[in-house]
C-alpha cells in the first residue's frame, strides 16, 4: 500500500487493484472467488496476510480460504468460529467506517475464543500508528442492500494481518480495504448464485435423464406388456377417447391401433356390459366386461383403471390393464351351467326353474309390511268375508306391499276370460319306465333327451323349459289366456307321441299334461304342487290304453 503522507496514489497501484478486483469477479467457482478474495487482499492492498470466514448455512462462520502463509493456511482452513465470538468480535473495539478494528490492548480478551486465528508475538509498538502482531482488523461483507449500500444479511468476514508498511491504515487504506470488502460480498453472492444455479442445473438434468428414463421404461412396459394396455382423456367432452393401445390390446379385439384412437371403451363395450363401464371408478376401479372385436364377437376381459398426471399440474390421463379372463370367464360360465342345468339333456334344472319362477312372484308380506298397509290407510285392508287382508293381485293391499313390482295374475274360473297370465304346464311321461326296463337306460336317456328337444323346439323365445327331475318335465310360459295354455299342451303331446330312435329301435312314450297358473303371494312350490296335482288329475281322467300313443 502506498504511503499515507502521499497526496496521490500511483496509478500502477490502482491498475493492480482493478485486476484484482476483475479477477475476483471472473473466477469459476465459489471456492475459486473465495480464495481470489484472499489473494487480492494481499496482492492488491498490501497486507501480508488475509482471510475469509464464511457463514455457513447453521450461521457459525468456517475459513474458507487463506493467503499469505502456507504454514497458517494449512492449520486454520476448515476450522470453524462461533456465530456468538463472531458478534462480541464485531460489536468490541473501534468502527472505522464498516471496518473493526481491535487493538492489542483490547485484543488480549480474545486469545482463547473459539474463532481460529494465526497468532505471532512482537514487540511493543515504537511510535502510535505502528501495527502490533495482536492488533485485528476485520472487514465484515454484507449482501447488497438496496442502492448498493451495505446493509444485507452478512455472508463472511475479511480478517487482514500485518501490512507491509508495518503501520495501520490510514484513511485511503480504510477506503480501499472497505471498497475491496464491499465487491468481495458481491463476487461471493454471484459465485454462490452461480454455483445454485450450476447444482440446480445438474439436479435438473438428472431429474431430466431420470424423467426420461422412467418414460422409456413406461415406453417399453406400455407396448410390450403381455396384456392389453391403453390410454384415455380424463374429463372434459372427449372423455374416455381412447389416445392409445399397445399392441397386446390391438391383437386381443383384432384392431389396428389407428383404429382404437376413433372409439372409447363404452363404444367397445357390450350393450349389457355399459352399465358395469360407467359405475366403475376412475381410480382404483376394476370391472369384468365383454368389449367387441373387430369381427363382431365378443371377448370378456378384466378392466383396471388408474389415473396419471402428464405433469405436476398437467392434464391427468386414464391408464386402463385390459386382461384376457375368456377362458375364465367361460370355465365360470361352465360351472354356473352345470349348477343350473341338467346334465342330460342340457335343460334349467330343478333349483333353476325355481330361481326363475319366484323371481317372478312376490310372497306374503311380512309383519313390518302389514303394519305399512295399517298406516298407509289408517284401517286395515280387509278380504271380503272381513278374516284378513285381500292381496289379490291389483288390490289396495298388494299395490302398497309391493310398490313399483308387476304382480303375476291367473285366470280365474275355469272358462277363458281373456286374463292373459304364467301358465306352468307339469310334464310327466306315459310308458317310460317300461322302455327302461326293456331296453335300459341308455335307451331311456335317448329318449329323455329327444323329449328335451321337442319340447324346446315347440316353446317361444323366452319360455322356459326344465327338467324337474326322471321324466318329469315344466315348462313356464308367460302371457298366455287358458285356451292358448291348452293349445300349447296339446301341441306338445301331439310332438312327444311321434316315434323316437332309441338304441336302434323305434318307440313310444305318451305324456300327461297339468296346467297350473302362478300369482304372487303363492311360492314357486304351491305353484308346482298345483300344476303336478292337475297332472295327475289329467293322466287319471285318461283310459291307461290311451295314455301312451303306439
Amino acid at each position: 500500500m502506498e504511503s499515507e503522507s502521499e497526496p496521490y496514489v500511483r496509478l500502477s497501484t490502482l491498475r493492480q487493484l482493478h485486476e484484482v478486483m476483475a479477477d475476483m469477479n471472473t473466477a469459476r467457482s465459489l471456492a475459486d472467488t473465495l480464495q481470489t478474495v484472499a489473494d487480492g487482499v494481499v496482492n492488491g492492498l498490501g497486507y501480508e496476510l488475509a482471510c475469509v470466514n464464511l457463514v455457513r448455512p447453521d450461521g457459525d462462520l468456517v475459513v474458507a480460504a487463506f493467503a499469505g502463509n502456507p504454514a497458517a493456511e494449512a492449520l486454520i482452513t476448515g476450522r470453524v468460529g462461533s456465530r456468538d465470538s463472531w458478534e462480541r468480535r464485531l460489536s468490541m473495539g473501534e468502527t472505522w467506517g464498516d471496518l473493526v478494528f481491535i487493538p492489542h490492548t483490547e485484543g488480549w480478551i480474545l486469545d482463547d475464543d473459539d474463532v481460529p486465528q494465526w497468532y505471532t508475538d512482537g514487540p511493543a509498538p515504537r511510535f502510535e500508528d505502528e501495527w502490533h502482531p495482536s492488533d485485528r482488523l476485520f472487514a465484515p461483507m454484507f449482501t447488497p442492500g438496496v442502492g448498493g449500500g451495505s446493509c444485507g444479511e452478512l455472508i463472511g468476514v475479511l480478517s487482514v494481518d500485518r501490512p507491509r508498511n508495518g503501520r495501520r491504515p490510514g484513511a485511503w487504506g480504510r477506503e480501499a480495504l472497505q471498497m475491496y470488502a464491499f465487491q468481495a460480498a458481491i463476487a461471493i453472492s454471484n459465485a454462490r448464485l452461480r454455483a445454485n444455479m450450476q447444482r440446480a442445473l445438474v439436479r435438473l438434468e438428472r431429474e431430466q435423464q431420470a424423467l426420461r428414463a422412467s418414460e422409456e421404461s413406461f415406453r417399453q412396459a406400455f407396448e410390450y406388456a403381455p396384456s392389453g394396455m391403453a390410454i384415455a382423456e380424463m374429463g372434459g367432452d372427449q372423455h374416455g377417447r381412447i389416445l392409445r393401445t399397445n399392441d397386446a390390446l390391438c391383437r386381443l379385439l383384432g384392431r389396428p391401433a389407428s383404429a382404437m384412437r376413433r372409439y372409447s371403451f363404452s363404444d367397445l363395450v357390450h350393450p349389457e356390459d355399459i352399465g358395469t363401464l360407467l359405475r366403475t371408478s376412475a381410480e382404483g376401479g376394476r370391472a369384468e366386461l365383454r368389449l367387441g372385436r373387430r369381427d363382431g364377437t365378443y371377448v370378456w376381459v378384466s378392466l383396471r383403471n388408474s389415473v396419471v398426471a402428464d405433469a405436476a399440474d398437467g392434464p391427468r390421463f386414464l391408464l386402463t390393464h385390459v386382461e384376457d379372463i375368456e377362458d375364465r370367464k367361460r370355465r365360470e360360465l361352465q360351472l354356473a351351467h352345470r349348477a343350473s342345468h341338467d346334465s342330460l339333456t342340457g335343460l334349467p334344472n330343478s333349483a333353476e326353474l325355481r330361481a326363475r319362477l319366484s323371481a317372478r312372484l312376490c310372497q306374503r308380506p311380512s309383519h313390518a309390511a302389514l303394519e305399512s298397509i295399517d298406516a298407509a290407510y289408517g284401517h286395515p285392508a280387509y278380504d271380503v268375508n272381513g278374516h284378513g287382508f285381500d292381496f289379490r293381485p291389483g288390490s289396495d293391499a298388494f299395490d302398497v306391499a309391493y310398490d313399483h313390482h308387476v304382480h303375476t295374475v291367473a285366470p280365474e274360473g275355469e272358462q277363458d276370460d281373456g286374463t292373459k297370465g304364467l301358465a306352468v304346464l307339469f310334464c310327466d311321461l306315459d310308458g317310460f319306465k317300461s322302455i327302461n326296463d326293456r331296453f335300459g337306460h341308455n335307451a331311456g336317456d335317448a329318449v329323455l333327451i329327444e323329449v328335451a328337444r321337442r319340447l324346446s323346439r315347440q316353446v317361444r323365445d323366452g319360455d322356459t323349459v326344465a327338467r324337474l327331475g326322471g321324466d318329469e318335465f315344466v315348462i313356464l310360459a308367460d302371457g298366455l289366456g287358458r285356451a292358448d295354455a291348452a293349445d300349447l299342451a296339446l301341441r306338445l303331446r301331439n310332438e312327444i307321441i311321434q316315434p323316437i330312435r332309441a338304441e336302434g329301435r323305434a318307440v313310444r312314450v305318451g305324456a300327461s299334461f297339468g296346467i297350473g297358473w302362478a300369482h304372487c303371494g303363492m311360492t314357486a312350490d304351491e305353484v308346482l304342487k298345483s300344476a303336478d296335482e292337475r297332472m295327475y288329475v289329467e293322466k287319471r281322467s285318461r283310459p291307461k290304453q290311451h295314455r301312451r300313443a303306439g
